[in-house]
């Protein structure tokens, strides 16, 4: 006997609502399966939140007096052109660099509040 999936979806169509609920629970009990959806389970908040943050994402909130500098710093994380790291520095909020580490984070952080930049790691 081929499967004969067209005929199997106007079956479908055709049945009522209890008949399509009676279908998937024999379905679930002969393949031993289950059709409902998984479901995540939450973490509890608080600390254990933020410890388990493997990303951020450095934003640069103000750029503060040193607008060169803050330039330079800019070129040097990302390595944009000249033109596109005084964007992100004129433009500010902007964010310099997304999905980095706890550890590069901080770094460029660190290197913006040097030249007087203002950084919020998300």
């Amino acid at each position: 006997m081929a499967f004969d999936k067209d005929a199997i979806i106007d079956s479908l169509k055709e049945a009522s609502i209890s008949d399509l609920n009676d279908l998937v629970k024999a379905i679930e009990e002969e393949f031993d399966v289950s059709a409902s959806a998984p479901v995540a389970v939450a973490g509890s908040a608080g600390g254990d939140a933020a410890a388990a943050k493997d990303s951020y994402d450095v934003e640069l909130t103000e750029s503060g007096d040193q607008k060169v500098k803050a330039i330079k710093a800019v070129r040097d994380i990302t390595g944009l052109g000249l033109k596109d790291a005084k964007g992100l520095v004129d433009n500010v909020p902007s964010i310099i660099k997304e999905g980095v580490s706890e550890d590069e984070a901080n770094d460029m952080k660190a290197k913006l509040e040097e030249v007087g930049g203002v950084v919020t790691l998300k």
